[in-house]
């Protein structure tokens, strides 16, 4: 079986970059010949190191040049580029001859279903329903991303299957005869379980309003005014950087928090760590927070749109606290930060997500969802 997967890039250090290394490496080594396509990778390395068998292919789109440029120069530029993106994708599919395509780029993959390469077409989601209203947008972008999200169901409607990461996001889409769920894996290397004895907190996640790292930085101004034994370290790189740099600096937290850059090991950093905590505003499904909780890590979350519910038990693997409630985040912080006792029995509760979100559970329900579609 061939398989084909279509996303942005692969040389940021993200969560769906990740979950494509990880899909293709499995499917390589089970036998199934993958390639991946890019739009706007622009001859830069993978962050990650993919196997040698996996084919790497940029149309050379750069949709991301366009960042920046006023509203209708950004509009303007969208359409001839998403113009182009369609004719070379299309040219590229009716060669390769693919069983499936799979796409991972929502909103500049609307037209792919309508290309007859006799590929079987899948798009996933990995952020939720609402996620074009997390920005809260004002004017003609918030007229936008009303209409985006309207056709977004339209959309999805027309490829094969359409999958998404939690039960939670399932339901916010109705009766939808095609839809699907199946989460992320989570590939933990064995010997990384924290004890939970360091004084600190970790956080993972890109710089920037998803993440509400902003938000993480004021609940931690209030736990330091308790407590200022724990660190809080944040890995990541984005353009908010030098915002949160300042608001550490400002909130006089530079000896307390810290923005630790990139890592390629982030399992070694959860098992120095002792709880791991999450703001975002939205989230598909946080592979993060699976992995640390793999770890041993009890998680400490906002209670956004979509994921603490289907990963945390409140009160038994972590703490889940109303969205936007800092204070509530700080007192959370506070309690696992002084209840060593509660905090190494989350510890144990925690480490069990990794039976659910196992590679192979996981990677046997693809095989099942790409074996249904094309007995059809």
């Amino acid at each position: 079986m061939k398989l084909i997967y279509h996303i942005n890039s692969l040389c940021n250090p993200g969560g769906m970059e990740r979950v494509v290394l990880n899909k293709a490496t499995w499917l390589v080594k089970h036998g199934y010949e993958v390639e991946i396509v890019t739009t706007d990778q622009g001859g830069k390395p993978t962050f990650y190191e993919f196997p040698e068998e996996i084919r790497m292919v940029d149309l050379g789109i750069n949709y991301s040049e366009d960042k920046g440029k006023n509203i209708f120069a950004h509009i303007l530029s969208y359409l001839q580029k998403r113009s182009l993106h369609r004719k070379r994708l299309t040219e590229y599919l009716m060669s390769a001859k693919a069983d499936i395509v799979d796409t991972l780029y929502p909103g500049e993959s609307s037209f792919i279903p309508e290309i007859k390469d006799g590929s079987r077409k899948v798009i996933e989601l990995h952020q939720s329903r609402f996620f074009h209203r997390q920005y809260a947008n004002k004017g003609l972008k918030g007229v936008i991303d009303r209409m985006r999200e309207m056709a977004d169901v339209r959309m999805v409607s027309r490829f094969d299957r359409f999958v998404v990461l939690t039960e939670e996001d399932r339901g916010y889409w109705g009766d939808l005869a095609n839809i699907e769920t199946i989460p992320n894996a989570a590939i933990v290397p064995a010997g990384h379980i924290s004890d939970c004895n360091a004084k600190r907190v970790i956080a993972v996640g890109r710089l920037d309003y998803q993440k509400g790292f902003d938000r993480l930085i004021e609940a931690w101004k209030m736990v330091c005014d308790e407590c200022r034994e724990w660190t809080l370290d944040i890995y990541g790189q984005g353009e908010w950087k030098d915002m949160l740099q300042g608001m550490i600096d400002g909130s006089g937290l530079s000896d307390r928090c810290h923005l630790m850059g990139t890592t390629n090991d982030i399992w070694s950093e959860y098992e120095k760590s002792s709880i791991f905590v999450m703001s975002s505003h939205y989230e598909g499904l946080p592979m993060v927070m699976i992995e640390a909780m793999s770890c041993g890590l009890p998680a400490v979350s906002f209670d956004f749109k979509c994921g603490p519910q289907d990963v945390i038990k409140d009160g038994v693997n972590g703490l889940i606290v109303p969205d936007g409630d800092i204070q509530g985040l700080a007192e959370a912080l506070l309690k696992l930060i002084k209840d060593e006792e509660t905090r190494k029995a989350m510890s144990i509760e925690a480490q069990k997500v990794s039976e659910k979100y196992s590679e192979e559970t996981i990677m046997r329900k693809w095989e099942k969802l790409f074996t249904k579609i094309l007995d059809k």
